[in-house]
């Protein structure tokens, strides 16, 4: 099963680092923070990648293309003909798939723009800004007894953040932004059937978590996940500077592997 990660906005909320790289190449630590959500799902044998880029993608594509060369020990011989010999691996066992999406583009053009690389199988997609503790066998179990098109995770980090109305283990509204306090937000970790692509269009203005997400909402087709574990995104500095300190303290609830 592919994971499909969106990591082509311009993260100006974090500007401090993101004018001078994506927001998912920000480190926590040694490692982007792209890196710590790409280990999390190779934790649960899901090693396929599909990566949606856009603003700064080239500074993405160069850390992968030299990621091997770097996390590896190699001789250069340059009295053999400029022979490179690579002598231990410890690379990850990953296939990442890069697509530039466009700069401008919506979360749902995104989406729709990777179908190709994806093909007719359901998938995994979750944002490159966002980390948590959450069971992705049980979401994924959960997901297929449902019979949903889409089954979100559900955090519960306070009143920031946009809310969903619930019955029981299905969404019945999907209210993006809204200023209510204490509710179920969507903390991205989705699993997604290929049908989702009926409810997307390539047009950059198409943003997943509205006209698509409340269209699904509607018909009973978008499921919940609660996770009441560890989420965070890093939205802004603070955040970038609390997961630093999780990770920095060896008390980071992500880092399972």
């Amino acid at each position: 099963m592919k994971v499909v990660i969106l990591a082509g906005g311009l993260g100006t909320r974090i500007s401090e680092e993101s004018y001078l790289k994506p927001k998912p190449m920000i480190p926590i630590g040694e490692q982007p923070i792209l890196w710590h959500i790409m280990k999390y799902y190779s934790h649960f044998g899901f090693h396929d990648f599909v990566i949606c880029c856009g603003y700064k993608g080239h500074i993405i594509k160069e850390y992968f293309a030299d990621y091997y060369l770097h996390r590896s020990d190699v001789t250069f011989d340059f009295s053999a003909g400029n022979r490179m010999t690579v002598h231990e691996n410890v690379a990850e066992p990953w296939r990442v798939t890069l697509v530039d999406t466009g700069l401008n583009t919506q979360t749902g053009g995104r989406v729709k723009r990777v179908q190709k690389y994806i093909g007719d199988e359901a998938f995994l997609l979750t944002y490159g800004d966002g980390v948590s503790d959450v069971d992705l066998n049980a979401l994924l179990e959960q997901h297929r007894r449902s019979g949903k098109v889409v089954t979100l995770t559900g955090v519960q980090p306070g009143g920031r953040f946009g809310v969903l109305d619930l019955e029981g283990q299905t969404v019945t509204g999907f209210r993006e932004k809204a200023k209510e306090d204490g509710g179920w937000i969507n903390g991205g970790f989705m699993v997604m059937e290929p049908e989702v692509f009926d409810y997307l269009s390539e047009d950059e203005s198409c943003i997943l978590e509205r006209e698509p997400m409340e269209r699904l909402a509607r018909g009973g087709r978008l499921g919940i996940y609660k996770h009441g574990g560890f989420w965070q995104c890093m939205d802004t500095q603070r955040d970038k500077i609390w997961l630093e300190e999780r990770w920095e303290k060896r008390n980071a609830p992500w880092r399972v592997w």
